[in-house]
This record gives C-alpha cells, structure tokens and sequence, in this order.
C-alpha cells in the first residue's frame, strides 16, 4: 500500500544486532534513505513563517523601539507627588494657593489610600499569599498525576508489546524448528534419491545384457 511502511522488526526477540557488519550496514542504510531525499538548505521552508510580535503589546513595541535606538528610559516623574507653591507671580492670587492646596488634598488622600492598602497586605496578604501556594501545589500535583498516568500507559504498551512479540517468538521458533526439520528431511530424502540413482546407473553399466534381456 503506498504511503505505508511494514515494519517486520521484533526487538524482544530478534537476536543478531551485536554481529560484525550489522552496524555498518544500518549506517549504509540510512545513508541510502537520505539520498532519496530532496536536499534543501532550509528544512523549515515548508511551513508558514514564524509571527514573532503575534503577541506584542503596544507598550512593549514602543519599549522594543526604545531599545533599538538606543535612547535612554524615561525616568519616573515624581511631579505627581511635589506639593509646588504658587509661583512667585502668583503669591498674592488665592486661587492660586486653593490649587495648591488641593494638591496637597489628593497627595494626602493618595498616601493614606497606601497606608490602607499596606495595612490590608499585613493582615490578609500572608493568608493569601498562602492561599496562591496551594493553587501552585495542586496543579504541580494534578501535572504529576498526568505525567505518572502517561508513564504508566507507555509501560503498559511496553508490557502488552513485550508479552505480544514473546508469545510470538514462540511460534516462530517453533515454525523455524518444523521448518529445518522438514529441510533436513528434505535434504536427506535428496541424497538418498541421489544415492540411489548413482546405484542404478552403475548397476546399469556393470550389467547392460541384463538391462537388454529386462
């Protein structure tokens, strides 16, 4: 059938692999096979070509841009966090220090917000902390649970193999036995015809008037 490849090898039973020129010619072999293939500078020509930024961000394109042109990384603005006075200009105008001062509003309301958070991490980040760790251990457990199924599996079909080509290599042996006996056999019966027939003709020869009168 096209396309398809016989494999007749029994590996639990063949015997012979340690002989002289048995590797040479498996090398001789394969070389042979690799001819037959078309050569190509490139293996992978065949398949679709690689989208390397299928999964690129745009901040992590305006990063990779960065790096390419060697400039430097922008430095973080602590403006955010200044609590500026009004210009020399704008001492005298009020709404200029009402500005001011609900800068200075949020900063405190942001900085107390930090200290909320702080205080909620000491008191639930350690039993969450160790809530992620048991997630962490089940799916280690759950992958070595698969990885121990599959490694039973691949034993079992190296057992059923194993057990299939034995009982197998019984049979063969057997067949090889009946068929080297039914050889000899065969090869005896040759020789006793062979045997025979050299008789004849020598009796034929030594006595042709028999022969004649016969």
């Amino acid at each position: 059938m096209a396309g398809k490849v016989l494999v007749d090898a029994l590996s639990y039973i063949d015997e012979g692999y340690d002989e002289p020129g048995i590797r040479e010619a498996v090398i001789s072999m394969i070389e042979d096979e690799k001819r037959r293939f078309r050569p190509s500078n490139n293996y992978l020509e065949r398949f679709p070509s690689l989208n390397t930024s299928r999964f690129e961000t745009e901040l992590m394109r305006t990063e990779f841009d960065r790096l390419q042109q060697r400039l430097s990384m922008e430095t973080m603005s602590m403006q955010p966090y200044e609590l500026p006075p009004p210009p020399a200009v704008k001492l005298p105008d009020m709404s200029s220090w009402n500005e001011c001062l609900e800068n200075s509003m949020v900063q405190l309301e942001h900085q107390a917000t930090r200290i909320t958070n702080l205080e909620l991490m000491m008191d639930y980040g350690t039993e969450i902390w160790k809530s992620y760790l048991e997630v962490l251990v089940k799916c280690v457990a759950a992958a070595q649970t698969q990885v121990d199924n599959l490694k039973k599996q691949i034993q079992e079909v190296n057992f059923l193999r194993k057990n299939v080509q034995m009982h197998v290599g019984e049979k063969l042996r057997d067949l090889e036995a009946n068929w080297v006996l039914l050889v000899s056999k065969n090869y005896e019966i040759e020789l006793t015809c062979a045997l025979l027939e050299k008789q004849i003709k020598a009796y034929e020869l030594a006595n042709p008037e028999k022969m004649e009168i016969d």
